[in-house]
């Protein structure tokens, strides 16, 4: 029999239980479309952390002032104890050091003709924008004589500019803080979500001797604290974050104990005291979260493989009840001359067909389900050609793989045994 009568003889037969072979193919069908569907999303969701790893810099340091207690330890919010020259002396006292960023921050609202937006705002000096990983879109950064004179000028994040403006060009434009006017001479790359869940361009800059001098005595502490969850420095030389970029991800345990060390001589910290101060490694963050959604990712790809396995085991099972019904049907073919490979082939030519066609279909349901996920779900969702070339794969390994076991008992039955079977 060459493979053409094969599959000709395989279709005929599965015709005649055209039903029966829908129903087998069904959990093949729901298996290949879970395994697409789950895949992509967690490639998506992958896709997504990487990128807010990418807006994170992960090779960062960032100290908190305040002392760490309970769950929310190194939370800025209980009292400020870092200043200007704590940060001075880490870049000039620490080697590995390349960034120091040293901010203030509050909230409220900011108005721009008859709009008006809530937002968050931080007071910054130059090595915020590198250690950050923060590029100015449009407009320019801020000049050496606006950090130095508490300029009004303001840089705003992509989610205040479409708020306030809408289509509008922001650059030159001037908006309020209060009582305080700002011009706007730059707006943010868009970053989207940030690490924590919140808006990251919901936010906008101004340089920190600006934000100490003006925006602070511009809105009420207590609004001030409510709308950031941060540390309003009520010192003129207190800054509410030191971020801290490191220049090799090699370093950054080294500078975590000397800054650690250095703070603690500093703020004179007696030993076994607790620390009116906390340092976070974004390394560990970022590593962290990366291996849980890894994990994540391989759960999801388990759960669905699952279905598909109990698919494979349903076409197992109807190919041996259909080698008991057709037993005499065998021995009929065998007797005209048919051999157990061609019994075999055409037993598992039906297997392969009913598990290609059912992924097929199984294809192209994931295919559009990841889509439609994408779309209208709220989960992330990132379909390649790889993905659907594994479920073709999966497929063909399911039909061979369950359907060679019916094929070779069918192959190795007894002709004239065959012959004799009332059925």
């Amino acid at each position: 029999m060459t493979l053409t009568d094969v599959l000709r003889s395989a279709t005929f037969s599965l015709r005649g239980n055209w039903l029966r072979s829908i129903l087998t193919a069904l959990g093949v069908i729901i298996g290949i479309a879970a395994v697409i569907v789950m895949v992509s999303v967690g490639q998506g969701t992958q896709s997504e952390l990487d990128k807010m790893i990418s807006s994170l810099g992960s090779n960062r340091l960032e100290v908190f002032g305040g002392a760490s207690r309970g769950p929310a330890r190194g939370g800025a919010g209980s009292q400020a104890s870092l200043t200007d020259d704590d940060a001075e002396a880490i870049r000039n006292e620490i080697p590995g050091v390349q960034y120091v960023a040293t901010q203030v921050s509050g909230g409220g609202q900011v108005v721009y003709a008859e709009k008006n937006w809530s937002t968050r705002w931080e007071g910054v000096n130059a090595d915020y924008f590198p250690v950050n990983d923060w590029d100015v879109a449009s407009g320019a950064g801020f000049s050496a004589r606006d950090y130095g004179s508490a300029s009004k000028v303001v840089i705003l994040g992509e989610t205040v500019r479409r708020e306030l403006f809408g289509d509008s060009d922001p650059i030159g434009a001037t908006i309020r803080f209060g009582r305080v006017p700002l011009k706007v001479v730059g707006v943010l790359a868009s970053k989207g979500q940030g690490s924590w869940g919140q808006d990251s361009d919901d936010i906008m800059l101004v340089p920190l001797e600006t934000g100490r001098r003006r925006l602070t005595a511009a809105t009420a502490i207590e609004a001030t604290q409510a709308a950031s969850g941060g540390t309003t420095p009520r010192r003129a030389d207190l800054v509410s974050r030191i971020s801290v970029g490191v220049a090799r991800a090699s370093d950054l345990d080294f500078v975590e104990e000397e800054i650690n060390a250095l703070l603690r001589q500093r703020h004179r910290i007696a030993p076994g005291a607790e620390d009116d101060f906390s340092v976070r490694n974004i390394a560990e963050i970022v590593a962290t979260r990366t291996q849980t959604t890894r994990l994540m990712s391989l759960l999801l790809g388990a759960v669905a493989s699952i279905s598909l396995i109990v698919g494979g085991i349903g076409i197992m099972n109807i190919m041996l009840v259909s080698v008991t019904e057709r037993i005499r049907e065998i021995g009929l073919r065998m007797a005209v001359g048919a051999g157990p490979r061609e019994i075999q082939m055409q037993f598992l030519a039906e297997a392969m067909l009913i598990s290609l066609g059912g992924g097929a279909i199984g294809i192209a349901l994931g295919v559009a389900g990841a889509l439609l996920a994408s779309k209208f779900g709220a989960l992330p969702v990132q379909l390649d050609l790889q993905v659907v070339a594994m479920a073709t794969g999966f497929s063909v390994a399911t039909g061979l793989f369950f359907g060679f076991y019916p094929a070779r008992k069918a192959a190795r039955l007894d002709p004239i045994e065959a012959l004799r079977h009332q059925g």
